[in-house]
């Protein structure tokens, strides 16, 4: 027997204020509240495309497969053009989509930086609050901003908010920590709970500042993550959030000091990298500490170009299985289009 689908999902609602439906989106949620305990009922709106008031997103859909879609242009030297919905084609398994939801590159985040503290980062404290506050002065006005730190446990040093002055008054109260490195618990942490899936209705990504290398590797002292790193990617694999990876190196210190083995860095590395690919994103890479603050700029700058598209997939059978996502750009030579792979297709639970 199928599992018996609550109301509220069957609701499929794809919504962008814009200046021609103003009015209408607005009186939409209380709408909704009062039809759905009496209905089930699907509802379909035009208010679906492009919006310069990109704070309102609102979207109920549990079909709809959403995608963060990076663009870059293929010369350092020209500033992306910005895109609307005609300019992106969606292939699922190589067959066309129609992208039922829009959001320009310009639409808000909910970022959160995510600050390793562990081994040798723990002595340059002052260095780590200066680059943090760096970000808080790149991010857009209209983005929230939270901060966690972890070390083997992860700390929430601030919740989101848009007062800047809040959040580098926190910045200020990080203080030296104790612990091992659970790198990948503290990200799960963060996809999971910091930005709890589908409790909120804006866009978010993950900005995390770490050398990778989590106490779980092989030959590394200390307990480490109980969540293992496959599982790790299959969470962000999920994940409507995207990551963006910032490797800082401390190998050649932490291995002077014998801390950590020189193997462990090969691995923390290209598991960053696969975390980006996983996400459509780039591992970027700070030599050291200094090194982020131009860093945290260009991370916020690739942020801007990044936009929202979804769409209700072609194939409708729920078996579990991979589906191949690649977006392409119309009549835009000079530009091009990075999203995530893929993903897995939603399959029937039997109770």
């Amino acid at each position: 027997m199928l599992a018996a689908r609550q109301p509220w999902r069957v609701v499929n609602v794809a919504i962008m204020r814009s200046k021609n439906c103003r009015s209408s989106c607005r009186r939409l949620p209380l709408l909704l509240l009062l039809l759905l305990p009496a209905l089930r009922v699907t509802v379909s709106y035009e208010c679906i495309a492009q919006s310069v008031e990109p704070s309102e997103t609102i979207r109920v859909d549990s079909d709809l497969v959403d995608l963060k879609v990076g663009v870059v242009s293929l010369n350092s030297q020209t500033r992306v053009s910005s895109l609307e919905l005609k300019d992106f084609l969606v292939l699922e398994d190589g067959q066309p989509q129609q992208i039922s939801f829009f959001a320009a590159a310009d639409a808000p985040f909910d970022l959160v930086l995510l600050l390793d503290l562990s081994g040798s980062i723990a002595d340059k404290l002052k260095l780590v609050r200066r680059s943090a506050k760096s970000f808080v002065d790149a991010t857009r006005p209209l983005d929230r901003v939270a901060i966690v730190t972890f070390t083997d446990v992860p700390h929430l040093v601030s919740g989101f908010t848009w007062d800047r002055k809040e959040l580098k008054n926190s910045i200020d109260k990080i203080e030296k920590p104790v612990g091992g490195t659970n790198f990948w618990d503290s990200l799960d942490y963060v996809l999971e709970t910091v930005l709890s899936p589908g409790s909120n209705s804006r866009r978010s990504a993950v900005v995390v500042m770490t050398d990778g290398v989590d106490n779980a590797l092989p030959e590394v002292f200390g307990e480490g993550s109980r969540i293992t790193f496959d599982e790790l990617l299959d969470v962000v694999r999920r994940s409507e959030s995207i990551v963006f990876p910032i490797y800082l190196d401390t190998e050649r210190e932490e291995v002077k000091r014998h801390r950590t083995p020189s193997s462990a860095y090969p691995i923390a590395r290209d598991q960053l990298t696969r975390l980006a690919e996983t996400c459509g994103t780039t591992l970027y890479k700070a030599s050291q500490l200094r090194d982020l603050d131009s860093v945290y700029d260009q991370v916020i700058k690739d942020l801007s170009t990044v936009y929202s598209l979804g769409y209700r997939p072609t194939n409708t059978s729920r078996d579990g299985k991979w589906r191949n996502v690649t977006v392409q750009l119309v009549d835009h030579q000079d530009v091009i289009a990075h999203t995530k792979r893929g993903y897995f297709s939603k399959s029937y639970r039997r109770q």
